[in-house]
């Protein structure tokens, strides 16, 4: 449910307004904490990827993943940036102007967010799932309520900070995963488990429809000893069913995150897994 605006905040997040520069509450603010959509309250941007550009505006230079969506602005020469869930005007994009490695400017009004301060945020989770190719992982599992943040990369292989081109190679022995971020009071590891098994085939070993290769493996990585606990009572189950799962449950390593254009890839180009699909199984 959506927060009742004052006049002001209307005009900036519903009319795409902008606040003068340097008058925001968070432009020369540097607490750690995550800042949230002001409206709907959706967490868009980590403290870690705030800086000081000197703009006039707060700056990011990363976004939480699938959480904020680029769109042509009415002048037809910036990049105009909102809520990815309800749509509230944040500010705009920039890309090119090398004030960090990753070369990207979020410049937001302050009166879009909120601030919640690192203590006093709720408990999280972390689940991580490898299915495939992970852009269709992804799709399906971010539909999911209670789920906080998503991205995916790649885990479980030997190379530090492996590139797809590297992941492809099969001379890593990574596989394309999702990592989630969630809220347990929410939605529970197990109903993201279950549903991980329904949209895709636990019974395909190195790959997913005509994806092939070790990087399309099915397999679990636990991050805590109830998750495998659970990833296996799972199995157990489908197995019970007739069901032939080759899924591997193995202990989280190191998960890097992939290159930014794998990053909300069916969403960012309008199209629609081709070896994912719902399936029904519990």
């Amino acid at each position: 449910m959506n927060k009742e605006l004052t006049n002001e905040e209307k005009r900036v997040i519903l009319n795409k307004g902008t606040e003068l520069p340097f008058s925001g509450k968070y432009y020369n603010f540097h607490e750690r904490g995550t800042y949230v959509c002001k409206q709907c309250g959706t967490p868009l941007y980590f403290s870690e990827a705030k800086f000081d550009s000197g703009c006039g505006w707060p700056s990011f230079d990363e976004e939480i993943s699938g959480a904020v969506r680029r769109l042509p602005d009415v002048d037809g020469r910036r990049t105009e940036i909102v809520c990815a869930k309800c749509g509230g005007h944040l500010g705009h994009v920039f890309t090119g102007e090398g004030f960090t490695p990753k070369d990207t400017r979020h410049c937001v009004n302050s009166i879009s967010m909120d601030f919640v301060p690192e203590d006093k945020q709720e408990e999280t989770e972390v689940a991580i799932f490898a299915g495939g190719c992970f852009w269709g992982v992804e799709h399906l599992m971010q539909q999911q309520p209670g789920i906080l943040s998503i991205e995916v990369g790649y885990i479980g292989g030997s190379t530090e900070n492996p590139t797809y081109r590297e992941v492809c190679s099969h001379t890593t022995g990574h596989a394309e995963a999702v990592r989630i971020v969630f809220d347990p009071k929410k939605v529970s590891y197990t109903t993201l488990a279950k549903l991980f098994f329904e949209i895709h085939d636990p019974t395909q070993s190195d790959g997913q429809g005509p994806d092939l290769g070790d990087q399309y493996r099915s397999e679990i990585f636990y991050t805590t000893s109830r998750q495998k606990e659970i990833a296996e009572e799972l199995i157990g189950q489908l197995q019970g069913k007739g069901c032939q799962v080759v899924t591997r449950v193995t202990p989280a390593t190191v998960f890097w995150k992939a290159e930014d254009y794998h990053q909300n890839y069916y969403n960012k180009t309008g199209k629609a897994p081709y070896c994912h699909r719902y399936i029904p199984r519990f």
